[in-house]
């Protein structure tokens, strides 16, 4: 599956991987979730769902929160995880090309639950 990878402390790349559930948890270092901060409707993060509570690395910030850990962006068929096109790799990669320094702290403060009703 072709995918932007976004790693702490790095410039976002184009990388393959599979799409079994075991390699995306490798990659991601543990449990994964869909991550929603895109606002693209074919595309989505791909994240540790314990990020936070592990103490991860800050990566990124969306607005007033922060994405740590690993993630990897990756196409969204409405069913399952799949490729991304070429033109979203462009898209993604210039998105994310600066890393971020977030300091730990950031990190913590940013820990919490929302609850959306339904």
């Amino acid at each position: 599956m072709k995918v932007v990878m976004v790693e702490p402390n790095k410039p976002a790349y184009t990388a393959e991987i599979g799409s079994d559930l075991t390699s995306m948890q490798e990659i991601v270092g543990g449990l994964i979730e869909p991550i929603y901060y895109l606002n693209e409707p074919d595309a989505v993060m791909v994240g540790n769902e314990e990020a936070k509570l592990m103490g991860l690395e800050g990566n990124r910030r969306f607005g007033d929160r922060i994405v740590a850990g690993t993630f990897f962006i990756c196409g969204d068929s409405g069913e399952e995880f799949c490729s991304l096109t070429d033109e979203q790799c462009e898209k993604y990669v210039r998105e994310f090309p600066v890393p971020e320094s977030i300091e730990q702290s950031e990190v913590r403060q940013d820990m919490g639950i929302t609850f959306i009703g339904l």
